[in-house]
């Protein structure tokens, strides 16, 4: 049976299905991310509640994989699960998906052990819920563009993207208020969604796309997994100190990571143009507005990832302190006071994704990435001791252009795919999207930790002997790693204290210092002159990426929807200015491109 033949006949019996299948894949995408950042603002509470301490020696390991456990599962395996969802049905991967993270969540909510082996209970849980979140992630997408005509998808999957880049700004937020009553509760919130979901997909979702038979590309997934994962675990490694080195990227098994990896993914390249059925389609990176669209993703997903981190350090550790608020509510109020961003996505999102079925992709993607980098420069310019009026401007405007660019850009690249191939093409999306979150980490926190070593040290030597404590301890702080400092602010911790305790129990002597210095005020202050520098490099590299972003969106040419023959319209359509897929072909002199297009191999033409 043809997809539309399918379609058709779910329509018939079904006639709301479309609807059903937007609602639930949106449920899903949104539990996923969600828990892709739930516990970055919950984890001065998860490790209170496990009893570990987060700055404590060999501890920082465990705070990197409670984050990067989820992220780097689901950028490995997501095109392998979309590439079984073309093999055996997406609905199917995606439902599996479901049970998958509801286990996992009990799981992670269930964690009886304290200590080391209670943070490795979670790590644990968190790597099987990263494995349900790429199921779901992998599939949501090729079932939408599956069950919507050509005309009405940019809507359904603008709706979803929202849903994905919203999930994760709405994850600091649940995550602040769940860890005020009781860090299990960061886990169990998805436990009853979990089951619903379950339920309700098993119920609700039928097979309406196009199964393509074939074999499993064993050497190209190993290759895939293994390279993709020494990367990722490289970079997130290179930002923890090594010897006498603010950051590790002379370690030599953080290098070791980084060339093993590239060179095995260059050589998962070579396999995939080789084998009889490949995981990665690379024929579809001949489909320009596909190559484009995820090179725009991509770089957004790393300039928004690093955004958020550089955010919440920027609240929990200097405004909020400087204004009141305790360490301890920091986690809580810095996810309400990034409202903004996410109102303002969640406003711009579907808007877009409509009017770019109507009008095409290209000029809402590119503007968006513009305004987006225009937003980092706000932020460079505003002071440290911001206004909040100010800020949130620049946090809406944010989360607009966000929304504007988001929906467009994977409409773009579903619409250009063949329908066959739309479970591989939603997973190498999902790909990209997941390593930028990845990146982000490494790449962002690498770039602050580079703006702080040059200004922090003689911060904190003054700042310290100002204060009564002696020469010697003063300095002996000042050659502390600026990465401790940097991840207290991030947990929402005084670090002060922590150093101090470290000084002393070094045998060196503190002199006499005074109270000022564990208060509300000093760390903040202290880091404010060194935090802004490390801000215009962190910022500066967003802005860069934004504007790249927009040109690959310019890049990505006119609006562009491949309609298989089984659809109606025998070739792909070039669609100008608010035109629907045509089932005519185009005459003229582009007849002959588009002919070959219809194999999913050339690139269209420009508006």
């Amino acid at each position: 049976m043809t997809e539309t033949a399918a379609r058709q006949r779910v329509a018939v019996d079904h006639p709301h299905y479309k609807w059903v299948a937007l609602s639930n894949t949106t449920l899903g995408i949104l539990i996923a991310t969600v828990n892709s950042s739930i516990v970055i603002i919950s984890l001065p509470a998860i490790f209170k509640g496990i009893h570990v301490d987060p700055l404590g020696a060999g501890n920082v390991s465990y705070l990197l994989w409670m984050i990067m456990g989820f992220l780097v599962v689901s950028a490995v395996l997501v095109v392998v699960l979309g590439r079984l969802g073309d093999m055996f049905g997406r609905v199917k991967i995606y439902n599996l998906g479901f049970v998958v993270f509801a286990i996992a969540s009990i799981f992670l909510s269930l964690d009886p052990l304290t200590g080391g082996q209670g943070a490795l209970w979670l790590i644990a849980g968190r790597v099987i819920q990263g494995v349900g979140g790429a199921m779901l992630f992998a599939n949501s997408t090729a079932i939408l563009t599956d069950a919507f005509p050509a005309h009405e998808r940019g809507m359904a999957l603008g709706i979803n993207n929202v849903a994905a880049v919203a999930g994760s700004f709405i994850g600091l937020v649940l995550g602040g208020v769940l860890s005020e009553w009781d860090w299990r509760a960061v886990f169990w919130v998805s436990v009853p969604i979990g089951i619903v979901g379950t339920i309700w997909s098993y119920m609700s979702l039928h097979e309406t796309g196009v199964r393509r038979k074939g074999g499993l590309d064993l050497p190209g997934n190993l290759t895939f997994a293994v390279g993709l994962t020494a990367l990722l675990v490289a970079i997130t490694y290179g930002i923890q100190p090594y010897g006498d080195s603010a950051m590790g990227w002379g370690n030599p098994w953080v290098i070791a990571g980084i060339v093993g990896g590239v060179v095995l993914l260059v050589i998962f390249c070579v396999i995939e143009t080789r084998v009889a059925s490949p995981m990665f389609e690379m024929s579809l990176f001949r489909i320009r507005p596909f190559w484009a669209g995820n090179l725009a993703g991509l770089l957004s997903s790393v300039s928004r990832g690093g955004m958020q981190f550089m955010l919440i350090i920027w609240l929990q550790g200097i405004w909020l302190p400087r204004h009141g608020y305790s360490y301890e509510s920091t986690p809580l109020w810095a996810g309400i006071y990034l409202l903004p961003l996410t109102v303002g996505f969640l406003v711009a999102g579907p808007l877009s994704g409509r009017l770019s079925d109507r009008y095409g992709a290209r000029l809402f993607a590119a503007v968006g990435m513009v305004l987006v980098a225009l937003t980092f420069i706000g932020f460079l310019l505003i002071p440290v001791d911001f206004p909040y009026w100010l800020f949130a401007l620049i946090l809406l405007i944010n989360g607009l252009a966000s929304g504007l660019f988001a929906a467009p850009n994977v409409s773009s690249i579903m619409n250009a795919v063949p329908a066959n191939r739309r479970g591989a093409a939603s997973g190498m999306r999902g790909t990209f999207f997941n390593s930028g979150s990845s990146l982000s980490i490494g790449v962002f926190f690498s770039l602050m930790i580079a703006g702080l070593a040059n200004t922090l040290p003689d911060a904190m030597r003054t700042g310290l002997t100002a204060h009564g404590v002696s020469t010697q301890a003063a300095q002996a702080a000042a050659e502390i790693p600026p990465v401790g400092s940097l991840f207290a602010s991030f947990l929402g911790f005084n670090p002060i204290g922590t150093i101090l305790d470290q000084i002393k129990g070094a045998g060196i002597d503190l002199g006499s210092p005074d109270k000022v210095l564990t208060g509300k005020e000093f760390f903040p202050q202290l880091m404010s002159d060194p935090f802004h520098h490390g801000l215009v490099v962190v910022f500066g590299a967003a802005a860069v990426m934004s504007l790249l972003a927009g040109v690959a969106s310019l890049f990505a040419g006119g609006k562009y929807v491949h309609e298989d023959a089984s659809e109606g319209g025998g070739v792909p359509s070039l669609l100008e200015h608010g035109g629907r897929a045509s089932d005519q072909r185009p005459e003229g002199p582009s007849e002959p491109v588009l002919a070959e297009t219809a194999s999913g191999l050339a690139l269209p033409e420009d508006e």
